[in-house]
């Protein structure tokens, strides 16, 4: 099993509250509904636009976007999910 250290999200006094993954959307399939985003871990995940926090709309989906996102286990291996700006 490969150990990758993400990004850290900080809580209101400073202290590390979880390890979250960042990166940049990579690749846009806008007439599919999914792209790629290029992983600060030297991975690329695939998300769907339904992994898409409120607060992003993927028909307003340029690339090269800084996002966080979680990551979760696929029939196809890991992608990206909860997908929201970093």
């Amino acid at each position: 099993m490969q150990t990758v250290t993400f990004g850290s999200v900080k809580g209101a006094f400073g202290a590390n509250v979880k390890n979250v993954p960042l990166g940049t959307i990579k690749k846009l399939v806008q007439d599919r509904g999914f792209g790629f985003i290029a992983a600060e871990d030297g991975v690329e995940y695939f998300f769907h636009r339904s992994a898409l926090d409120r607060a992003m709309s993927f028909d307003s989906l340029v690339g090269g976007e800084r996002v966080q996102f979680d990551i979760e286990p696929s029939q196809r291996g890991p992608r990206a999910h909860r997908v929201r700006p970093a």
